[in-house]
């Protein structure tokens, strides 16, 4: 079993009157006007971890001039999953942005309370691991087929783009039935804007008006438009697949206030947006870990050769897989997507002695044990056999947050999982690969979300196997 390390238990509320103001945080020390932007840039994992060395689990940040408060550390990933946490922290103003860009009334990440445990009540089976149930054959050959396109002996491969049109054909077809190769690059272009402008906010607003987003975004409007006339004639059919799309447009037919109209083309596309930049940047940075250590090499490609062994592939073969799951689960750890959850206060409450007020925004840091040599011996180096037992290392409280924590954690984790265990097995299956320079060192970007750099290559040096493609 794991050992639980004794670290502090979430902090509980108790009267502000008796807790030291917000005027009292300490604030991260910054330059003039900047802050702390330029750092929290660079590195956000790294600058959360090093603040809550030396300013414990509340500080404040300046970014850009303005203040914000964070909360960080195993302290905050327990915070979330309590009932105090889910109480006192909203999303909205997080994610508002993007349904205003849509015409939408919301995004399933915006909405808090009953309402948000309705909708993914509604859409958890469709992104959950039963998506794929009895399709494992055929997301093998729908990944062959997305690396037919792309994946050329001899060639010098950009790894996050590559992996991005693979997601994009595999969502196709896991939901849809077909992959929407016509619109990768609209989907890509659009969501990445998206991303950039009204999640993360790290582009000006400006950007919505680029001619090219406006016809990437009428794309995926289109796309939308069509996956939804498809999915209402197969229900009036009595055809429609058992699968998110269908759950979402009947839905839409039996229950007008959960799925207005004007939500369709966001909820239809949405897998889109919760997949693209997340995933590929995961699988990305799982290859350079493998490629990194020819021994890790090695064991994946064992692995990975006796999964295809197999006549028929079922979900308990993807769940056996040790070798690249944990090499999946080092690639969240050490290279996180969700480095920190943006949250504002419902009202007034108290966190490790200082009160929270109503109204703040803060930053949720749940990543920052995942650097935490407590948790993680040697934390920086690529381990692969971190997640099991006896070692463990994940079970102990507060130190694994890749997902995030609390009611907004991914709804996807579950499809996102196989998706990306399926993806690094038949890459390393199929190919010999190898990194640009055998002591190459992985640069990384933020925008829209932390990971490997777009310029990130591998080189294909030759195919073990033949595809089904």
């Amino acid at each position: 079993m794991a050992t639980l390390l004794e670290r502090p238990m979430a902090p509980e509320t108790s009267d502000p009157s008796l807790a030291r103001p917000a005027s009292e945080i300490p604030l991260v020390s910054g330059v003039p006007f900047l802050g702390n932007t330029l750092e929290m840039a660079k590195d956000p994992a790294a600058f959360f971890l090093r603040c809550y060395r030396e300013y414990g689990s509340v500080f404040k940040v300046k970014v850009f001039g303005r203040e914000s408060i964070v909360i960080a550390g195993p302290e905050s990933a327990l915070f979330m999953t309590t009932r105090e946490g889910r109480d006192a922290l909203r999303s909205k103003e997080y994610n508002q942005g993007v349904a205003d860009e849509y015409g939408a009334t919301e995004v399933i990440n915006g909405v808090d309370g009953e309402r948000h445990v309705r909708l993914r009540t509604l859409m958890r089976q469709g992104f959950s691991r039963e998506a794929v149930h009895g399709q494992y054959d055929d997301l093998v050959r729908i990944t062959d087929s997305a690396i037919a396109r792309r994946w050329q002996v001899g060639s010098r491969l950009p790894v996050v783009s590559a992996i991005q049109y693979m997601i994009v054909e595999q969502l196709g077809m896991i939901l849809t039935g077909k992959a929407p190769l016509d619109y990768v690059e609209d989907i890509r272009f659009a969501i990445l804007t998206i991303l950039n402008v009204l999640v993360t906010r790290q582009r000006p607003k400006i950007m919505l008006k680029d001619p090219r987003y406006k016809r990437a975004r009428a794309r995926v409007d289109e796309l939308g438009h069509r996956m939804i006339a498809d999915f209402q004639r197969m229900l009036d059919e009595g055809t429609a697949p058992d699968n998110l799309i269908t759950d979402i447009i009947r839905a839409n037919r039996d229950d007008k206030d959960l799925m207005p109209d004007r939500n369709l083309i966001l909820t239809v596309t949405g897998p889109y947006v919760a997949g693209l930049d997340t995933a590929a940047n995961t699988i990305a940075a799982c290859i350079y870990g493998i490629l990194k250590d020819p021994e890790i090499t090695a064991r994946v490609q064992a692995e990975a050769d006796d999964l295809f062994a197999k006549e028929t592939l079922g979900e308990e073969d993807i769940r056996k897989l040790p070798v690249i799951n944990g090499a999946v689960m080092e690639a969240m750890r050490l290279w996180p997507i969700a480095v920190a959850q943006m949250r504002a206060a419902n009202f007034d409450f108290v966190y490790d002695g200082y009160v929270i007020p109503k109204d703040s925004m803060l930053y949720v840091g749940t990543s920052v044990p995942h650097f935490m040599e407590e948790f993680y011996p040697d934390p920086m180096r690529f381990d692969v056999d971190r997640y099991q037992r006896p070692r463990a290392e994940h079970l102990q409280k507060g130190a694994y947050s890749p997902f995030g924590r609390g009611p907004h954690s991914c709804l996807g984790q579950g499809l996102a999982e196989v998706l990306m265990a399926m993806s690094i097995a038949r890459v390393f299956h199929r190919f010999d690969l190898a990194l640009p320079t055998p002591d190459y060192v992985l640069k990384t970007k933020t925008a829209p979300s932390p990971g490997p750099a777009m310029d990130f290559a591998i080189r294909i040096l030759g195919e073990r196997r033949p595809g089904l493609a």
